[in-house]
């Protein structure tokens, strides 16, 4: 009978920037993306928000895997149902080093905002949970906050306003569904929740990004 062990040990991994941090930037981004993506390719999205005011930081997730057979296009995932409670903590550990780096001393003096995409919902959510760490703004893109919070959750957060966005043709979400989680929201939040559906899919909608931006 096989037998599962664990085994600590220090890991690297690394992020993507987009724009560059000066005196004129008025808003810092932490955007986690969504299955399949790599964090250059996710930045691409964001190309069209004003680069003087909009810093973007793109942390990559860590488990990269083929997307094909040709083993050409590569993916990656936050985390998966396998080991998922290790898998979290490892990456909540690198979110901590990530806004370390760029985001905790300026956290008082410039506009911060969280957005996940998809699967980054997840991501994000998770990091400010256990964090407890504030943004000024939470982007939920075409994906579901985890049902594991409660109203103390996000205790931290009672000024941060909260956007839901997704597309009205995305076919892994309802109208059900976009219910349930509204009401989920506002049970672990506790306030009102910025709604913007989109016509679409379950793509990222950079029309909504600029808008969101200015």
């Amino acid at each position: 009978m096989h037998e599962e062990k664990t085994v600590s040990y220090t890991s690297q991994n690394t992020y993507y920037t987009l724009n560059k941090l000066t005196e004129k930037t008025t808003k810092i981004w932490l955007v986690c993306h969504g299955i399949g993506y790599l964090s250059p390719y996710f930045l691409e999205h964001f190309k069209k928000l004003d680069p003087e005011r909009n810093y973007i930081i793109a942390p990559q997730a860590p488990s990269k895997y083929y997307q094909d057979k040709r083993y050409k296009y590569i993916g990656a995932s936050w985390f998966t149902r396998l080991n998922t409670e290790m898998e979290t903590h490892n990456v909540l550990r690198y979110l901590d080093e990530v806004y370390n780096d760029e985001i905790k001393e300026r956290i008082n003096k410039i506009e911060f905002i969280a957005m996940g995409y998809s699967q980054g919902v997840s991501a994000i959510t998770r990091w400010l949970a256990n964090s407890k760490i504030s943004c000024d703004h939470l982007i939920l893109h075409s994906g579901s906050v985890p049902e594991e919070f409660n109203e103390s959750s996000f205790a931290k957060m009672d000024s941060t306003k909260i956007t839901l966005l997704y597309g009205i043709d995305d076919p892994y979400i309802s109208e059900k569904k976009i219910e349930n989680q509204l009401s989920y929201l506002h049970s672990v939040f506790k306030k009102e929740i910025n709604l913007i559906p989109f016509n679409g899919v379950h793509v990222v909608h950079e029309e909504s990004l600029i808008a969101l931006s200015e």
